[in-house]
């Protein structure tokens, strides 16, 4: 039992966050609205409680009604899924898309984020909020704290436990997601303040954690306004921009070489596929093909500054892409710390002269597009030893913040970190 307590409007303050979640004025709902926040505060109640205790036990249908409940009052934009232990997650369904969908012109292909091994994928389910851990699962819920301290085996792991389908959020996905805000006038806004938006100070989510006593690092998943969607509606993915770095799938620099997995395979993949030594990571050569590491020909990131030992982390200048590194940003015998890096707004990475960058790099949020603005964040690259992509910002980016903003910073080992975090995926096996 809990007590009740009501706020100005006389709403009980856990019904009216519903309300508030999924945009329904408190004091003008009907009953049948009340009835349904009241629903999914309750039942998210008892996923914490569950997941709190470890008690999976005739959770099978047990979720019924939290479906039926947000599937209602978001009018279908948001679902409910089970994992293999039948614990929810509330997700977004994301249709396939075509390339000319998302970046107009005349090619009907559609976006690679959506296929997989050469079959299109009809819809992909990814999580609403950030990811909270328990009991070393993924699950995506309101008004949580996400997890922190942890690294990218850990991210992938926490997906994959959720059993067949469950997958870390591609870069692909990001990519596409990216470009239908900017294609939609919907750049999302975000914690990339202390606690608020840079680019509107009054709009806040709910603090989670503290530097001090005064600045905000986080806030809870989804307290923010329908501004901090992608979509800008309420029934939207939050807080893709500030609050936390997330960790993408399918995404690295290797000695400065740009790889990917290709095929959609980031999305289906055994617990080694993504290994260091994996054969699935392919470079991208200057024509747009896949190469083996170590080809000649392929993209990279390279920068005019010269680099030096200092094993302290500093700035040296701006990136550019490259078929060739001639300046690499740490000359040191530690390649997987965190030495020298480079930076630049992600709208202003250029190419090298003469070399004619492929629509791949564009399509996968590797390289800016001309819709691309100051607005969506920064780019930043450490050319030596392997380094995981993460995208988006966190509180305090401010104007480093943004939707297509992309860290290539960290090593996969690195887990001491409060601002990096990550959301799974779902895809029909």
């Amino acid at each position: 039992m809990y007590v009740t307590v009501k706020g100005r409007d006389g709403q009980p303050l856990r019904r009216r966050r519903v309300l508030e979640e999924y945009g329904v004025a408190a004091d003008r709902c009907n009953p049948e609205a009340r009835e349904l926040a009241d629903c999914v505060d309750g039942k998210i109640n008892e996923v914490v409680l569950r997941l709190k205790k470890r008690d999976y036990r005739r959770a099978e249908g047990k979720f019924d009604e939290l479906k039926l409940a947000v599937e209602t009052l978001s009018s279908g934009a948001n679902t409910v899924l089970l994992d293999d232990r039948g614990m929810p997650s509330i997700m977004v369904a994301l249709p396939a898309q075509r390339l000319c969908d998302l970046y107009g012109g005349e090619i009907t292909s559609y976006h690679p984020a959506w296929v997989l091994d050469g079959r299109v994928k009809e819809v992909i389910y990814l999580s609403k909020y950030m990811n909270c851990v328990a009991d070393g699962r993924a699950y995506s819920l309101p008004l949580r704290d996400p997890h922190t301290f942890f690294n990218f085996e850990d991210a992938n792991l926490f997906c994959q436990n959720k059993g067949q389908g469950w997958h870390l959020m591609t870069n692909a996905l990001w990519a596409a997601i990216a470009a239908w805000c900017r294609k939609n006038n919907t750049r999302p806004r975000g914690n990339t303040g202390m606690g608020y938006s840079h680019l509107a100070p009054h709009e806040k989510g709910l603090p989670t954690a503290m530097a001090g006593s005064r600045e905000v690092i986080r806030t809870a998943s989804g307290s923010g306004p329908a501004s901090w969607n992608h979509d800008h509606t309420p029934g939207g993915i939050a807080d893709l921009v500030g609050n936390m770095f997330e960790w993408v799938g399918g995404l690295r620099l290797m000695d400065g070489e740009i790889q990917i997995i290709p095929q959609g395979m980031a999305m289906r993949y055994g617990r080694d596929a993504y290994a260091k030594d994996s054969r699935r990571w392919r470079g991208i050569t200057a024509e747009g093909d896949f190469a083996a590491h170590g080809e000649k020909n392929t993209l990279k990131i390279d920068s005019l500054a010269l680099g030096d030992s200092d094993e302290r982390d500093h700035l040296l200048g701006a990136p550019f892409l490259s078929t060739r590194i001639q300046n690499r940003s740490y000359l040191g015998p530690y390649p997987d710390g965190n030495q020298g890096y480079l930076d630049c707004f992600f709208s202003e990475l250029k190419a090298e002269e003469g070399l004619e960058v492929p629509l791949l790099l564009k399509i996968l949020g590797i390289f800016p597009d001309e819709a691309c603005t100051r607005e969506d964040g920064i780019f930043v690259a450490r050319n030596y030893g392997e380094r995981i992509a993460v995208r988006g910002g966190k509180g305090g980016s401010f104007e480093r913040g943004g939707i297509s903003a992309l860290h290539f910073y960290n090593p996969r080992s690195y887990d001491g970190s409060a601002t990096v975090g990550f959301r799974c995926a779902y895809v029909s096996p």
